[in-house]
This record gives C-alpha cells, structure tokens and sequence, in this order.
C-alpha cells in the first residue's frame, strides 16, 4: 500500500514541475466542462489533462492502401485532432468523464479496447489508414491536409461500421443543430427493421426504451454532436469570444478542432483568453497491441505541460464537440445553449432550432451500406478477406 501512495505522490511532484509555467492567478482553469483553481489544485488540473488521450503524428506503420505513406508527419495532424475528440467521447461512453490515467496503473479492458480501435493498422476502426481512405470519399487525396469539416464527416461515416460503440454522429449544416433530427437519429430502430417506419420512432415505455412500430426495441444511442464553424473571415470575430469559451464548461464537452492554418490542435479547455491544447505535432514510433490484448499506453499520454495559445490567434475555422450519453444529457445541453449561446442577439455563434428546416433536403439518419468489404465493419476479419494490403480499400458511404 506505502508503495502505490509513495508512487502516487512521486508523480504529483513531477506534475507539479510541469505546471510552474502556469501563471499565478485566481482564474479558474475548465477543461472539457470540468473546472480547476491554480492556487488549490494544480496537481489534479495536470492529472486530467494527462488522463485524455493523445494521439500524435507516427511512423513505420504498415504504407496506407499497401503503397502509400507509412507515417502521417506534416499532413495527418487534423485526423489526429479528430481521433482525440472521439477517444474522449468512446472515455466518456464507457469510463466516465472522471475517469484518471496513471502510469503502470492497470486498466479496465474497455480502456484498452478503446486504444485498438485508433492503433494504426487497416484493420483497426479508427486508424489513420481508415480515416485517410475515407477521407477520399470528402475529396482528399491520401496525404492531403484535413479541415475540421472533412474530418467531422468522415468520423461520421466510420462510426457506421462500429458496432461496440454504437454511436449517432451528427455533424451540424449551416451552424444549425436541430433537436428533431438529432432525436429522430437517435432513437431510430436498429439496422434491419423497416425503414418506412422511421416517422413513429418514438413510442416510449415507462423504463425509458421504445417499441416502434415494427415491433423492435430499441434505446437512445449515445450521441457525438459536432459543430463545424467560420467565426470569422480571416480571423476569429471578438463578438464569438465568451459564447466559444462557455462551450468549454458545458458538462458534455469534447473541446475543439482547429488551430492555424495547416497546424491542427485539439482544444480542451482555457485559462482566461488563452486556450489550452493537445498538440499532435510529435512524431513517435508505431505501437501495436501486445497479444494479450493490451497497449503500451505511455506514449499515448501528454506528461507534460499542455500548450496554450491567444484566443484571438485561433483560425477561424473550428467544429465544436460534445457527447451526449442519455437523451438528458441533450436536452441539459440545450437548455445550456439556449441560456448561454443564444443570448447573443446578433451574430450567433451557431443556432438550436427545434424543427427541420423545410427547405433543407428531408433529413434521413445514416446508416451502414449494405456492402461487404468497408470500413470497421472488417475490424475482427480484415485479415481473412485480404490476403495482401493493396486489396485493403474503403468504399465512399
């Protein structure tokens, strides 16, 4: 017992050191919806930002379609900005956004079979070979800089193929979110009952769960909800300032994609008007899981201070991000938005409306091809389909 508290209070100290460069200061610090005091908790502030996971540019990977990049160095780190943002949701879905990471401390399974699901192999759900592949579909070549857009819609389709997980993606139009079409996405029937009764998807039983028409029982699917959005032309607008940090202290935050041009950062919280960040500009060597199942998790940890960054130096281009477990939890985020955002009278940082526009295109919920050969669903077969990588390929959804 002496033993684990005396390593415990070892890495405190390390943690410590990091924070010095922190200034001294009675402003709270938030990161993803979560609040920290400086002058009281400096420790337990690094400790959370040391538990998200970090995904960096890698190398010697096995070459992306059998003849492409085998690292992502100076193009991948937007697609390692959006693969943070979903680990930290599929943390949240399954340990709990209170969940801490320590060093050499074991972990829960469903820890590491989050860690396989962003390893970079072909056959791994969210690898940077899949998302490279799909991103092809968007109109990026492989090896091609991602924008927050493209790499929000092509998680949208990769979520798809993953069946543990089971997430509802919905990535915003217009810098509009609309509650009917989330709801109707979320509580849609399972793959295989009849579409056609998609418009009485909500008879809901007194244990919370619905039966549709169709006769299946079915359950909200925990929700990622990205925004994709312009606060400004060249630069960021001053006016979207308070309403873009407020986002930052909602309970169901996954921070934020953006950065500078070409240098994507994952933004997960702030200090004032500076924004603290991940950065994934590090290149490290490609990691495997170990037969047992199990990863080498220390270098998918930042253990040391987070970077921070001038709000107003942010390129304008951002998508928001934030996980819903249970339908509560959206409708707790609305309420939010409603009394937070959409104060703002003019030049809203983005709108919540209630209904479907009606003249946008009817909104139909996504679902999984009915093909044979993409994306996750070759997660646990890949290697019997495919005898050699440059058969490996990823059909647009």
């Amino acid at each position: 017992m002496e033993s684990v508290l005396s390593r415990y209070e070892n890495q405190i100290t390390i943690l410590s050191d990091y924070l010095e460069e922190f200034p001294e200061t009675d402003e709270p610090v938030w990161i993803l919806g979560r609040q920290h005091h400086l002058n009281t908790d400096k420790s337990k502030l690094l400790l959370d930002i040391s538990a998200r996971l970090w995904f960096t540019y890698r190398r010697k990977f096995s070459p992306i379609g059998g003849t492409g990049p085998s690292s992502d160095a100076g193009w991948g780190c937007m697609l390692r900005c959006g693969q943070m943002m979903l680990a930290q949701a599929l943390i949240c879905r399954h340990l709990g956004r209170d969940w801490q990471w320590e060093k050499h401390k074991k972990q829960p399974e469903e820890y590491h079979r989050i860690l396989r699901c962003f390893l970079d192999r072909k056959d791994c759900c969210y690898s940077i070979h899949q998302m490279a592949q799909m991103g092809v579909g968007e109109g990026k070549s492989i090896g091609e800089w991602f924008g927050p857009n493209t790499v929000a819609q092509v998680l949208k389709k990769l979520a798809l193929f993953d069946e543990w997980n089971s997430l509802a993606v919905y990535v915003s139009m217009d810098n509009t979110v609309v509650i009917e079409d989330i709801k109707k996405m979320c509580w849609s029937p399972p793959q295989g009952s009849s579409a056609a009764h998609s418009t009485a998807y909500l008879h809901r039983g007194a244990l919370g769960r619905n039966m549709n028409t169709a006769g299946f029982c079915t359950g909200w699917k925990p929700l990622l909800l990205i925004i994709p959005l312009r606060l400004g032309i060249n630069h960021i607008n001053p006016v979207y300032i308070d309403a873009f940090k407020e986002c930052f202290k909602m309970p169901q935050s996954l921070g934020a994609l953006g950065g500078k041009p070409n240098n994507a950062y994952y933004f997960i919280g702030f200090l004032g008007n500076e924004l603290i960040y991940l950065d994934p500009h590090t290149t490290q060597s490609f990691v495997d899981s170990e037969e047992n199942g199990t990863v080498d998790d220390e270098s998918f940890h930042c253990q040391q201070a987070p970077h921070r960054m001038k709000i107003m130096n942010l390129d304008p281009s951002v998508a928001l991000g934030f996980f819903c477990k249970e339908e509560c939890d959206f409708d707790n985020w609305c309420s939010l938005v409603q009394k937070e955002i959409l104060k703002q009278q003019s030049l809203r940082m983005f709108e919540l409306v209630q209904k479907h526009p009606p003249h946008w295109p009817p909104f139909v919920p996504p679902s999984k091809p009915e093909v044979t050969t993409t994306g996750a669903e070759l997660i646990e077969s890949t290697d019997k389909l495919f005898e050699l990588e440059e058969e490996f390929e990823i059909l647009s959804v």
